[in-house]
């Protein structure tokens, strides 16, 4: 049986409902909402009926002028304008076969296993794991890897830029236009701190470019994405930027745009533009659990960009200023503890021995918070400032140093390439001469002297035992850590840890400040005292 609408004057107990002045206003207010999106609106007078409410010269106008607003603002003009120096990257790379390969290594993975780029993309990329621009073939197959990203032309002579990860290692790179044609590009240079690569495309000489802004986006500026995800090249999205200055894990110089317009993979390498289409970043990342877009990708600063392919252009390879320190956040507790106002700068765990900063008398437990009078954030801020200099450049930092504010100039270095791992021969080894040690009251610890345990050196007190439920624990004190310094005080036994908590206890403190040996490498903890 079919359902079919009643007519109610059919009826026989049906009766006309007579009008109401409550129903005409109702009626009225519910067309005033619709006279804002510009339709033909009527008023109702219980007296005289419907009425023109845009029957006079005046109301026409008006109504013109809404009709005006309301026609939507699309992004055609300023798509009509970049999208032809937008270009489509495919790569091949030909995987050569080890005799060191194990057969369960995943022959996916363009980066070094365990490189940051390698864990991002573990964590953040598609269901095999690949950064958004590139797809191989089938999994645990060997032979030629393809990959497709995105770029653009940044001069009319073929100079373009893309991201790193879309063509490293590439042996042969093709770039198609937007009108359709296609191009063998060289690499001129690739920078895999910050995911950029410089590109040079052979066979013309006029080209349509963008350019790089110089401007900062606000969070909230329209922001247009066009790429070629999975291989639909010429595609324009749009979004706003969501948030800046994002950290995702890949190194000490992210500093990412946020934006939530649709990037899929292919994408990377492609340009974010601004409503000036200007180039605000470079597509270069995704969150996406399911492989897809998810209203979250993260763009390269075209400041970034600028400073990088200048570097790459003139050189092929990016230098970065250096200054040899281990750094780590200052936290609440750790400012308290220093007894800083703010929670802010950047506290040296450990100077690099024969570094500059070494040479020039900065210490452990000392806190960079300016470089060359400008104020410095954090850790990552330092590590970006720092890194946006030139070796050889003269700088000079202010430094908060057991209290007291100082001044220290010194010359930067060129960062390694890759930083020797520090041998900890004497720390590796914690097995065969573990003491049960002493305990330390309300910290949760057990320690002994690190003389008295095989392996551990002769410096501070070896940590024994962790209580699970102590604060320690909660920071992540295990066993085998070594404590070096208690309150800025060498430690050599449980004796001169209590000394020095008493010591802050006296001076009012909330928590001690702890240097820390783990593994190869140090680092400041802040641990709270228990009251009492």
């Amino acid at each position: 049986m079919t359902d079919r609408p009643t007519d109610l004057s059919s009826l026989p107990s049906y009766r006309a409902p007579r009008r109401s002045l409550f129903s005409a206003r109702k009626f009225a207010l519910m067309a005033s909402v619709v006279a804002g999106l510009g339709v033909a609106v009527y008023g109702f007078s219980p007296s005289q009926g419907p009425g023109n409410i845009f029957s006079s010269p005046a109301h026409a106008q008006v109504n013109n002028e809404v009709r005006k607003v309301e026609k939507p603002i699309g992004f055609a003009d300023i798509v009509e304008r970049v999208k032809p120096s937008v270009i489509s990257v495919k790569v091949n790379i030909n995987e050569k076969v080890s005799k060191d390969d194990s057969a369960g290594k995943d022959d996916d993975s363009p980066f070094q296993p365990g490189s940051p780029m390698e864990r991002f993309f573990r964590r953040f990329g598609g269901p095999d794991g690949l950064p958004p621009g590139l797809r191989g073939g089938p999994r645990g197959g060997r032979g030629a890897v393809t990959g497709q990203g995105s770029g653009f032309f940044i001069s009319a002579d073929g100079y373009a830029v893309t991201n790193n990860h879309v063509v490293d290692g590439a042996d042969k790179v093709e770039v198609t236009t937007d009108d359709g044609k296609t191009y063998t590009a060289k690499v001129i240079g690739t920078d895999p701190r910050t995911d950029v690569a410089l590109i040079k495309v052979e066979g013309g000489s006029n080209f349509p470019f963008a350019k790089l802004s110089d401007g900062k986006p606000r969070i909230g500026d329209w922001v247009l994405a066009v790429g070629n995800p999975f291989g639909l090249g010429g595609t324009v999205t749009a979004g706003i930027v969501s948030a800046s200055g994002r950290d995702i894990g890949n190194g000490p110089y992210d500093d990412f745009i946020q934006i939530d317009a649709p990037v899929n993979k292919g994408n990377s390498g492609g340009p974010a533009f601004d409503t000036s289409g200007e180039v605000m970043g470079v597509n270069t990342a995704i969150y996406s659990p399911s492989g897809g877009s998810v209203g979250i990708a993260f763009s390269i600063p075209a400041s970034t960009v600028k400073s990088v392919i200048a570097q790459l252009k003139d050189k092929g390879s990016v230098s970065r200023g250096w200054i040899g320190v281990q750094i780590q956040p200052v936290t609440s507790d750790i400012a308290d503890s220093l007894g800083m106002k703010k929670a802010e700068g950047a506290l040296v765990a450990e100077p690099q021995a024969n570094g500059p900063a070494a040479k020039a008398g900065i210490e452990s437990g000392d806190v960079i918070t300016a470089v060359n009078g400008e104020s410095v954030k954090d850790a990552r801020e330092l590590a970006r400032t720092i890194g946006g200099l030139a070796p050889g450049n003269a700088v000079k930092l202010n430094v908060l140093h057991k209290g007291e504010d100082k001044v220290i100039n010194l010359t930067l270095g060129q960062l390694p390439n890759t930083l020797e791992a520090k041998a900890d021969t004497d720390n590796n080894d914690k097995g065969g001469g573990v003491t049960r040690g002493t305990d330390v009251p309300k910290l949760g610890l057990t320690v002994a002297p690190a003389n008295s345990v095989a392996g551990a050196g002769k410096d501070g007190v070896v940590v024994t035992e962790v209580d699970p439920k102590s604060a320690a624990a909660e920071r992540g004190f295990k066993e085998g850590d070594v404590i070096l310094e208690v309150a800025g005080k060498s430690v050599t036994n449980a004796g001169d840890i209590r000394e020095a908590i008493n010591a802050a206890r006296t001076d009012n403190k909330n928590s001690v400040l702890m240097r820390v040996k783990s593994g190869g490498s140090s680092r400041f903890v802040a641990l709270p005292l228990a009251k009492g």
